[in-house]
């Protein structure tokens, strides 16, 4: 009965999606108040809708409801409870229920928080976020959906990949998801504005609040994601170039260029076209993220689905989207003149500037990632493209873009000379060349890593510098700076911190090409040395687990014979699987990983294989994410962020008569 109802849920879902298409795009065109004042209920009620169907998908996996296919393709009784629960979006079917409630969500937010939004954009913008709606219900319905029942039951189910029960894994869903379905928000404005044939400062501070959410939300998912291959897949790296890696990058490259974007629409009027341009490219790289992962194209551990029909259907999705975006854009760009006039060299130039290299270097992951697909379809060839590619092509605009990042917050708007930004940020360049150095001696020459060091003591200062500067640290006294400090909006000090989050995640990445690594095949009571400390393997014995065996192996981590650390790496066998899996040991003081993994056993010498990693700076990479996506938290609970747009009837007064 609680499936029927979820499947109910689902088609009502569908119905309502329909209906908030339908009535608020036609009244917004009519003028109609009564047909555009239906988009807010009806977005509530299919984000209730939406929330009901997935809370029956997970009250059956609950109770490993073997009448439901999914769960039974997907869980088993022996599961723990925590991963019956979160196994509900561990498949496709379940993913897309996750995917669609949260794009209900923000239907709900936007009807919510939207009221001081003019009628007519307000309406346009839930129609938008119906018709997307309305192309994932129906490809849920259609080819994926979670209630179909299987009669008889069966005995169990057949589990959930082993490598995804795991607690970072998922939450790492849910908060990607957020980021994605963000830009489905950003997108309908970009839509609304171009039926309308409006963007204005009043429509940039609109659109800020929710580039700035799916932002944070999408840096938060990459980084836990990359986290959890980190340490549960064993292979000691914090980045692989994966393609489903890259497909997640992608939304979030041009979704940083948006964010920047927004703010020159509201502040200066400017780059209105590149700005719905990006809203629109921001939302087809989150589409082609959901094609990549289930349309079966790629063989990746995070691929959810292998089913060319269902690919065929998100792609047909995705060209609607996009042809239909772009053929408006096409349209109305005329419409929409920049009244914001600015030299090269100003605030507006450098974020420009900025914008640039991002996309140049998102170029590059999307035709890394994607030509080994055409070229097999077009040639037959069998191409691989792989980190060395990724990292020579994206590397010389990596440094430029680092460069102007720190220039652009101290440059005023509209104009601005280098040599007030050079005075401004001399002494950061000589931290920066400081560092190098000191990182050059220290590796023994390793240049690449003392490049890295130096760019991130730049960035870092950079930011530092920006707060000083607003702040008059180094002009007045103390007791004056620091009530210019207090005074700081919320979001100068977001945009300082997220700047120097990269430049920690910078120190981080610079930090992993001083790793080390050492292979050995150990006997129980023999010891290899690495880094500075001495590794002995204990003991291997057995363990059961709830749903697993595993060979567990006792390594104690020794600095000048005293106990560091007692480390148990472990191999578990899941017999439903029929798969292995590798459980990571790590010890981290935050200035390194020491990092173990037992590989397979020699049963006549009784010796491991033990691959040790001791990884400088390592856990740098992700508490640099985290600043970064604190620094986004911060700036949105800025007031000035949320509310208070400026006045259309005021913006038109001062800058004239809109063009038609």
């Amino acid at each position: 009965m609680i499936a029927e109802l979820g499947h109910f849920a689902l088609a009502l879902a569908l119905v309502l999606a329909l209906a908030q298409t339908i009535l608020p795009l036609l009244g917004a065109e009519l003028r109609n108040g009564r047909m555009m004042a239906t988009a807010a209920p009806l977005a509530l009620g299919q984000c209730l809708a939406l929330a009901s169907a997935f809370l029956c998908l997970m009250y059956a996996y609950a109770i490993n409801d073997t009448t439901v296919a999914n769960v039974v393709q997907n869980s088993h009784s022996a599961k723990p409870m925590l991963y019956k629960i979160t196994g509900t979006w561990g498949n496709h079917e379940g993913s897309l229920i996750l995917w669609v409630m949260i794009l209900g969500i923000c239907g709900a937010a936007v009807s919510t928080f939207g009221r001081d939004l003019p009628t007519a954009l307000r309406a346009r913008v839930l129609g938008v976020l119906g018709l997307i709606s309305v192309g994932f219900l129906a490809f849920t319905i259609r080819t994926s959906n979670p209630f179909q029942r299987i009669w008889p039951p069966a005995p169990d189910g057949q589990g959930l990949n082993p490598i995804l029960q795991d607690i970072g894994l998922a939450m790492h869903p849910p908060l990607l998801y957020l980021g994605y379905v963000g830009y489905a928000v950003t997108f309908a404005f970009a839509i609304a504005a171009l039926i309308e044939g409006r963007v204005d400062a009043a429509w940039g501070r609109w659109v800020r609040p929710w580039s700035l959410a799916a932002w944070s939300f999408l840096t938060l998912g990459i980084a836990l994601g990359s986290w959890w291959a980190y340490y549960e897949l064993g292979w000691g790296g914090y980045w692989f170039w994966d393609p489903v890696e890259n497909a997640s990058l992608l939304p979030w490259l041009i979704g940083t260029a948006l964010l920047h974007s927004a703010i020159v629409v509201e502040k200066r009027e400017a780059l209105k076209t590149w700005t719905i341009l990006l809203a629109i490219i921001a939302f087809g790289m989150s589409l082609l993220g959901t094609f990549l992962v289930r349309s079966g194209v790629l063989n990746s551990v995070h691929s959810f689905a292998n089913d060319p029909e269902r690919g065929l259907f998100i792609l047909g999705l995705l060209m609607f989207y996009l042809a239909g975006a772009f053929l408006l854009f096409a349209f109305r760009a005329r419409a929409m003149i920049p009244t914001g006039i600015f030299a090269p060299v100003s605030r507006e130039g450098a974020i420009v500037l900025n914008n640039l290299l991002v996309c140049c270097i998102t170029a590059v992951v999307f035709v890394g990632t994607l030509w080994p697909l055409f070229a097999d379809a077009l040639f037959g060839t069998k191409v691989s493209v792989g980190p060395p590619f990724f990292n020579s092509a994206s590397f010389p605009l990596v440094v430029p873009l680092l460069l102007a990042m720190a220039a652009g917050p101290l440059m005023p708007w509209k104009r601005a000379q280098f040599m007030p930004v050079v005075m401004k940020l001399w002494w950061v360049a000589v931290i920066g060349f400081a560092a190098f150095f000191v990182a050059l001696l220290a590796s023994g020459q390793k240049v690449l890593p003392a490049v890295g060091f130096a760019f991130a003591a730049w960035v870092i200062g950079a930011a530092f510098a920006d707060i000083a500067d607003r702040t008059a640290l180094f002009r007045t006294n103390l007791g004056n700076a620091w009530n210019r400090a207090k005074g700081l909006p919320r979001a100068a000090w977001g945009a300082a911190i997220a700047h120097a989050g990269i430049g920690i995640t910078a120190a981080g990445i610079a930090g992993m090409g001083l790793a080390q690594e050492r292979l050995a095949s150990l006997a129980p009571g023999q010891s290899t040395t690495l880094a500075g400390y001495e590794w002995r393997l204990e003991e291997v014995r057995d363990e059961v687990g709830p749903n697993w065996t595993a060979r567990r192996a006792t390594i104690t981590l020794l600095r000048d014979g005293a106990v560091v650390r007692v480390m148990r790496p472990a191999r578990r066998f899941f017999p439903l699987a029929r798969q292995n899996t590798t459980e990571v040991a790590i010890h981290t003081n935050l200035i390194a990983d020491l990092y173990a993994v037992i590989g397979e056993e020699d049963a006549a010498s009784g010796r491991a294989v033990i691959r040790l990693h001791y990884n400088f700076l390592a856990p740098w990479i992700w508490l640099g994410a985290g600043i970064m996506a604190l620094g986004g938290g911060l700036s949105l609970a800025d007031r000035r962020v949320r509310v208070s747009a400026p006045n259309r009837a005021t913006a038109r007064a001062t800058t004239g008569p809109r063009p038609a």
